[in-house]
Parts: structure tokens; sequence; C-alpha cells
């Protein structure tokens, strides 16, 4: 057999091929956010995991938050955004002041959030909705909650520096 002819059997063996595989299921907007909320969570409960309990009260600045107000300010930005998301008021939420249950109210947050997200139609990353950063289309809503807690989170790994703390190392 030529060559010629050996090319062409394998181009229409592997349409053949192709043709009798299902579609390809594509991931919705949602799912490929929450894939990528994922890893942010994971990170950030890492970030507030690092740091020493008795180093909460930290504050590299007079003006700055301390580092357990920080991390609260994350999970109770999250319950909103998310809240927001859904339509609803945010739940009632806690007020811890020592690690423990700092990192549970962040880590809790992260779990609401990404109960929310999952279950997030086209319509409704569309839709319009009330956030912290005022009315906005669902995707835009993520992406506002992805970046405040990506910005807070840096602030974080800072922190943990000005104590000789190397942060967790940044994963996608």
């Amino acid at each position: 057999m030529s060559y010629r002819k050996t090319a062409a059997s394998m181009v229409l063996a592997c349409a053949g091929f192709v043709a009798a595989c299902p579609p390809i299921m594509q991931a919705s907007a949602a799912q490929e956010y929450a894939k990528h909320f994922a890893a942010l969570s994971q990170l950030s409960v890492a970030v507030a995991e690092a740091m020493p309990p008795d180093q909460f009260g930290f504050r590299p600045h007079a003006e700055s938050m301390d580092f357990g107000q920080l991390m609260s300010h994350i999970a109770t930005t999250n319950y909103q955004f998310c809240a927001g998301l859904k339509d609803s008021n945010t739940p009632n939420l806690p007020s811890p002041t020592a690690k423990e249950g700092i990192v549970k109210f962040l880590s809790d947050s992260f779990d609401y959030c990404s109960g929310v997200i999952s279950a997030l139609s086209e319509e409704q990353l569309e839709r319009t909705h009330n956030s912290p950063d005022g009315n906005l289309a669902g995707r835009e809503v993520l992406l506002a909650m992805y970046i405040h807690v990506a910005h807070h989170r840096g602030q974080a790994e800072i922190y943990l520096r000005d104590k000789g703390i190397r942060p967790p190392s940044y994963r996608i």
C-alpha cells in the first residue's frame, strides 16, 4: 500500500472513531470557577493555620487589622458575597477570637460558598445580585470575591513573613 493510501485510511479511521465517541461535556462557568475556588480555599485556610495561636493578635501597623481580624474579614465577606449570589440574607455569623474558632469560621465560609457556587445556573451568573461591592452580575460577583480573598490572603502572607514564617506554597 502506498504512503498516500495508508495516510488516507488512517484519517478515515480516526474520523470514524471521533464520530462514534460521545460528545465531550464542557464544564459550566460555575464549575470552572468552583474548581479554582477550591484551590483558593485550601491555600487561604493553610495560610490561617500557619500562624501560631499566640500571634493571631499581631498587626504589622497600628492602623492594620490584626491577623485574626483579617482572617475573619475574609470569612465574613465570603458569606456576604455568596448570600448575595443566592439572593438571600447573610446567615448569622460567629465572632470568634481564638485561632481554632477563626480557622473554622474561615473554612466554613469557603464550604458555604462552594455549595452556592457549584449550584449556580447560567441565568444566575448573568443576573444582577447584591454584593459587598454593589449590584453586580453573578460572574462579576465571583470575580470580585476571588480578588477580595486573594488580596487579603496576600496581606496575611506578609504578616506571616513579618513573624519569620514561610507562607504555604501557592497552588492553583
